[in-house]
């Protein structure tokens, strides 16, 4: 086929307007096109290919000369030689300038690229994690991702990350002694990379490569006396205790509500009807997935003699304020939640002796030895999640006259072992 038709640039330029031609060829499928987009000459190059017929646009003239133009068609036609759509070559390059520049925009803002781990992590975390779990547990997989993944992976494209590399990651985990940590962030990371598949910015999950190749986490268990002969004397010694009248309350309640630490210190004298003998956490302070904090039913603790009796004393120092353990310094804000593992250890307990969260283990493991109750009743007093939502509705309501004797008959129990009686356990129903 004919190339290099049109002589030069001379040519080109004593066109005129009102020329009756509409293009001028320069062969091999080159040819300029007179007078469009608004009196411009636009340079066209017809190709074909897999038997398909195209048309290239390659600039304006007179910012793309002749010789510019022929260099171009060139270009395209090795292309088109090599079995490459020139048209798909051109959106190819332009689509990675923009990914470059919007990468340097990123960068330059203090952002990760598109499509790396940070990216698709954080995108994570606000469409699904956010949405699903509390506030507290969100932020800790945030600080766990960008404290222990971020640094190292964060920029990696998430397509590109393999099983090895992530492992390398999660080994300076290990490498500090925080075996459970960099399980944690395993998990987080294999929670990022499913949203990434479900998304199509990966193909693959790496952590769940990882199952057995990281060091397992030893079980360890909230430190708690069940020894019946050790409970009297920590129920003496919380008696005695010689500090804030607040503090010890809160030692005595512990024992006698078997409330998580958290729910316990955030107690609300709006929560507590003496006449009914109830105490109502609402469903939001309760440990639960965050559908269920917001829609769940609140959790019913029913009120011994004995719990009663300390909130009576109680009233007077805290009743005017909107907490029944307030902190020292202000009203406004609920007890430290170290204020009553610090009791602990005043009264010479440690970390493998006895915990705050240790007294709910001791009423789980001696009210069922020692009491003789049903297993599901305990399990409904302490708000333990059962496998389905009727389950845990059943249990929390069904169940209520049984653990209103249960916290009774706990109660009288923890006094006599207080008081050094000897203990018969009742035979189980």
């Amino acid at each position: 086929m004919a190339r290099n038709l049109i002589p030069g640039d001379v040519t080109i330029r004593s066109v005129k307007p009102g020329d009756p031609r509409k293009r001028l060829s320069d062969g091999a499928g080159l040819y300029l096109l007179l007078f469009v987009k608004g009196g411009a000459h636009c340079w066209r190059l017809d190709y074909s290919i897999n038997g398909v017929r195209k048309t290239l646009s390659l600039g304006t003239y007179p910012d793309t000369g002749l010789a510019l133009a022929r260099k171009k068609a060139d270009e395209a036609r090795r292309l088109v030689s090599d079995g490459t759509d020139p048209s798909d070559a051109r959106k190819a390059g332009k689509a990675e300038a923009k990914q470059q520049r919007d990468a340097v925009r990123l960068a330059d803002a203090g952002l990760p690229p598109a499509g790396s781990f940070e990216a698709v992590a954080r995108e994570w975390l606000s469409t699904v994690h956010e949405l699903k779990v509390s506030t507290g547990h969100a932020e800790r997989t945030r600080i766990r991702l960008e404290q222990d993944a971020f640094p190292w992976i964060g920029r990696r494209p998430l397509a590109e990350i393999t099983a090895p590399e992530l492992l390398q990651c999660l080994r300076r985990v290990e490498a500090r002694g925080a075996i459970e940590t960099a399980h944690r962030v395993k998990d987080a990371c294999g929670q990022v990379f499913r949203y990434g598949i479900a998304t199509e910015q990966c193909s693959r999950n790496p952590a769940a490569d990882l199952r057995d190749a990281m060091r397992p986490v030893e079980t360890r268990h909230h430190a708690a006396i069940i020894d019946p002969q050790q409970a009297g004397e920590l129920l003496r010694n919380v008696a005695a205790y010689q500090g804030q009248p607040v503090t010890r309350a809160a030692l005595l309640l512990s024992a006698l509500l078997l409330l998580r630490p958290g729910e316990l210190r955030h107690m609300e004298w709006a929560w507590i009807d003496t006449e009914a003998a109830l105490l109502t956490v609402p469903g939001d302070m309760m440990k639960r997935t965050k559908a269920d904090k917001a829609g769940g039913p609140p959790h019913l603790v029913p009120l011994a003699p004995q719990a009663l009796a300390v909130l009576a004393e109680l009233q007077p120092l805290t009743g005017s304020g909107r907490f029944v353990f307030p902190a020292l310094s202000t009203k406004a804000r609920c007890m430290s939640d170290n204020t009553v593992r610090s009791a602990l250890r005043r009264l010479g307990y440690g970390n493998d002796d006895m915990t705050a969260h240790g007294f709910r283990a001791m009423a789980r493991t001696m009210i069922a030895e020692r009491l003789g109750v049903a297993p599901e009743v305990i399990e409904a007093q302490l708000a333990h999640a059962v496998p389905d939502a009727l389950g845990r509705a059943y249990n929390r309501t069904q169940y209520l006259d049984q653990r209103r004797d249960m916290m009774t008959n706990w109660a009288g129990y923890l006094d006599r072992l207080r008081d050094g009686a000897q203990v018969i356990p009742f035979k189980a129903a």
